[in-house]
């Protein structure tokens, strides 16, 4: 009997999830049209700026999909090797796996390996040092339009913050959309404004995300089959007053 109720209570989960998705789905459909009129135009020129390899399909596959599909120019700017459990070396292959699958070819993945942005969730990045190597990014690649995390870095983490902290400290400055992807739950800021990309390429998302073999431990399967981030994006942008 108890057995019954757990199955019954896990279809239910599943039922309301697949339910939800559609709600979201068809939701993105009707207010896509003005993020797909900036992303399809071949004079975009994209800079996806993460913390650790597995960042860009883990939470951006959607849009990175729809900006190389409508012909922009996609960069990554990755700001470490992911080498926690040193596995640096391996995460920058899994890494550029990844993106081919994504459609970023290896000239345009930059990986930064310095000792004062070390993979760690107890290390305070230097806001200073982050901005600078995005700045100089942005400069040198006439970049004009920035992805990135939220002020909640989306899953918490303290580098994914610390990127946050760095982009948002050059948004008066710098030439290009900052683009932000919101951490589940939190709070909306006042003056923003939402676009959404839909994952128009099932599956991709996932493909990119098996090539992280390292990083694929039983909950990060379950991720790739759950979450909304392999599905769909919503960002929302600072906008000035």
């Amino acid at each position: 009997m108890v057995e019954m109720c757990v199955v019954l209570y896990l279809a239910l989960c599943c039922f309301s999830y697949c339910i939800s998705l559609i709600f979201i789905y068809r939701r993105a459909r009707r207010r896509r049209g003005l993020g797909s009129l900036r992303a399809g135009s071949g004079s975009v020129r994209a800079l996806l700026v993460t913390a650790h390899p597995d960042d860009e399909c883990m939470f951006f596959a959607p849009a990175v999909l729809q900006l190389v599909q409508s012909g922009a120019a996609v960069r990554l700017l990755c700001l470490s090797s992911g080498n926690y459990y040193n596995q640096g070396a391996q995460r920058k292959k899994e890494l550029l796996a990844s993106c081919a699958v994504l459609g970023i070819p290896a000239s345009h993945v930059t990986v930064v390996e310095n000792k004062e942005l070390p993979d760690d969730p107890k290390a305070e990045w230097s806001t200073a040092l982050t901005s600078m190597l995005i700045h100089k990014h942005i400069k040198t690649h006439s970049i004009n339009m920035v992805l990135t995390f939220d002020e909640g870095g989306v899953s918490g983490h303290t580098n994914h913050i610390a990127i946050y902290r760095a982009v948002s400290s050059e948004i008066l400055i710098i030439p290009s959309t900052l683009y932000m992807l919101p951490t589940p739950c939190l709070t909306a800021h006042t003056f923003m404004v939402e676009f959404i990309w839909l994952n128009a390429s099932p599956f991709i998302p996932q493909e990119a995300m098996l090539c992280h073999r390292s990083q694929l431990l039983w909950f990060r399967r379950l991720y790739i089959l759950f979450s909304r981030y392999m599905f769909i994006n919503t960002f929302k942008f600072l906008v000035k007053m």
